[in-house]
């Protein structure tokens, strides 16, 4: 990962002062150690009229795994093998803003002991990043830096020269310009939207957060017009944090508001009725409906197929019912993450005989699958490429075969009314497609016929009369033909 910090100058400030700035001399190659590998800052120009610093970071593969040797324990499967056959691709961005903070942390601050002026005076800026992982492309890109009062200039790099039909990847070369901005302001920029565009950290968002957003943040995440997709994606879309963090935001908003401006507000608030009620997140809605539907399907033991970081066996663990819930999910660090949520190193005994979290992947059969009550699918089918689809469709009603298989999954037609979703753009990165309420029901209906289910829909979240909830749920139940062929095979 690289980017360059370049700046001009002139009689009264010499470019050359970005080294003063940086604490870096543009004489000497600087180097540090990181946790996960080695950044190096270097100067391919200094002159008075141009200077140029380049950080460049190197990422240690195997730094990054012995980091987290031991995690694996708590009830989740080893890892030591799964870290060598399993994909782990880089938060690449979220590795360059630690070195970011780490490498020019008194330039982030605004301290400069030898000129202890310059810091707080405005600089001709061109920051250029030849590889910029965008989920949401280059719109997205403007969307957050031009209100800054940046000019981008931002350009798709494509996926292979060689192929051009291939199309364009998820990442932009990205060249940001201002002759506004202080140097501080420009890191705490970067430092917050580059993991902002990737969507995703290498590291356990926890509540400290929190704070390194809002002093990173300080002078311009309040007011800016994208405040509120900044504070889910930095924080990882952890719903606990991102409220804490818009109500911190909105207090410091109303403290900057002019007295007009507050007693507005007040009027505002003192109309709300006691009946006002903070909206239940979707996830939250998700998990209800799907715990509902296994109540009244009178499931027992329950498979939860891609659990991911467990918050639904979490809940599932809460009702006695569901005697027996194993998660099951392709990732090892979603596993251990899942068994630190569940707290299982200090679960009793009896509670911990009741939940058991399996590595494998969904698109093979696994014979540990089978002879349960009923499976869930959750947001799942949407993370497969379509030709994957039916190795999982046989997998789990071919194969498994559980009495009732619940699958949730988006509806496209609603993304419209994600305010903070630019147009034609999916609800996360890894998704490789979200369907129409009739594609989903197409498909549900096939899979049902091919393998002796019956099928049923419901919605999840506000039914939109125009274009239907947020997220589409089917119930899919064994009818008693297949049912009765199935107890006679297994006897």
């Amino acid at each position: 990962m690289f980017l360059t910090i370049s700046t001009t100058g002139n009689e009264q400030h010499p470019a050359t002062d970005l080294g003063f700035l940086l604490h870096k001399h543009p004489d000497n190659l600087f180097s540090t150690k990181l946790s996960y590998g080695k950044a190096h800052v270097l100067y391919p120009e200094a002159s008075a009229e141009r200077c140029t610093a380049a950080l460049l970071l190197e990422v240690d593969a195997v730094a990054l795994v012995r980091r987290g040797k031991g995690k694996g324990r708590g009830g989740a499967p080893d890892a030591a093998l799964a870290q060598y056959v399993n994909d782990r691709p880089y938060a690449a961005s979220s590795l360059l803003a630690v070195a970011l903070s780490s490498v020019f942390s008194s330039a982030m601050k605004g301290r400069c002991t030898a000129k202890p002026d310059r810091p707080g005076q405005p600089m001709p800026l061109r920051i250029e990043v030849p590889a910029l992982p965008a989920r949401g492309g280059i719109d997205l890109v403007r969307g957050l830096f031009e209100p800054l009062g940046w000019t981008v200039t931002a350009q798709a790099v494509v996926l292979d020269a060689e192929f051009p039909e291939w199309g364009d990847s998820r990442y932009v070369h990205l060249v940001l310009e201002s002759d506004e901005l202080i140097l501080a302001q420009a890191l705490r920029h970067l430092y917050v939207l580059l993991p902002v565009l990737d969507d995703a950290k290498h590291y356990w968002v926890a509540t400290d957060e929190v704070d390194k957003l809002l002093r990173a943040g300080e002078g311009w995440l309040p007011d800016h017009p994208e405040h509120k997709l900044i504070t889910s994606r930095y924080l990882s879309r952890r719903w606990s944090l991102t409220r804490q963090a818009m109500e911190r935001l909105e207090l410091v908003r109303l403290a900057e508001a002019d007295d007009s401006e507050v007693e507005e507000i007040d009027n505002a608030v003192d109309e709300q009725t006691d009946t006002d009620e903070k909206p239940v997140p979707l996830a939250e809605q998700r998990r209800g409906a799907i715990v509902e539907a296994l109540r009244a399907a009178g499931a027992g033991r329950v498979l939860d197929l891609g659990c991911g970081q467990g918050q639904l066996v979490q809940a599932l663990l809460k009702d006695t019912r569901f005697t027996e819930i194993v998660g099951v999910d392709v990732s090892m660090r979603a596993l251990t993450i899942a068994s630190r949520r569940l707290k299982l190193e200090r679960m009793g005994e009896r509670q911990a005989e009741r939940v058991k979290l399996l590595q494998g992947s969904l698109a093979y059969t696994d014979n540990r699958l089978k002879g349960y009550d009923a499976a869930v699918l959750s947001e799942v089918i949407e993370h497969l490429d379509l030709p994957r689809l039916p190795a999982l469709e046989y997998a789990v009603f071919g194969s498994a075969r559980p009495r009732t298989v619940l699958v949730t999954t988006p509806n496209v037609e609603y993304n419209v009314r994600w305010e903070t979703l630019p147009a034609g753009h999916v609800r996360h990165g890894d998704h490789r497609f979200e369907w129409t309420r009739e594609e989903f029901r197409t498909w549900a209906r096939a899979v049902a016929e091919r393998h002796g289910y019956g099928v049923e829909f419901a919605p999840v979240g506000p039914d939109d009369p125009e274009v239907g909830p947020p997220t589409q749920m089917a119930v899919f139940t064994m009818t008693a033909a297949a049912g009765t062929a199935k107890e006679e095979k297994a006897a």
